[in-house]
């Protein structure tokens, strides 16, 4: 029962990456264009910290009770989980500005018709 609950998380975080690259690539408005960037995002996410998940693993804390380094967790996935986070809030902020920005000029989010108009 444990080896299958360790798969449902990268079952479960490939379906979002799937599921974002599938908005980013078929919607043509950028407002969900970036909603499908940051469910990729979050898929992203939940993959590098299932890939650091231990069943039955402790805090990378030594303590008197658990001297056993094998049993740890790892860290460095949720460190890095945690700089992508930050990451990803930035491109979603940067790329929420920009679309304001084309929104302005443009008066349109479809990207269809701002390919079609000339500056």
């Amino acid at each position: 029962m444990e080896f299958i609950e360790n798969y449902l998380y990268y079952i479960a975080s490939f379906g979002l990456i799937l599921i974002g690259l599938y908005i980013i690539l078929i919607k043509k408005n950028l407002i969900k264009m970036i909603i499908g960037l940051s469910i990729m995002d979050t898929g992203v996410n939940i993959l590098l910290i299932s890939m650091g998940y231990l069943s039955g693993g402790t805090a990378p804390i030594f303590s008197r009770e658990n001297l056993l380094p094998s049993r740890m967790v790892d860290p460095v996935p949720q460190a890095l989980v945690l700089t992508a986070i930050v990451i990803g809030l930035a491109i979603i902020a940067l790329a929420l500005s920009l679309t304001i920005v084309l929104y302005r000029h443009y008066g349109t989010l479809n990207t269809r018709k701002i390919r079609d108009l000339k500056w």
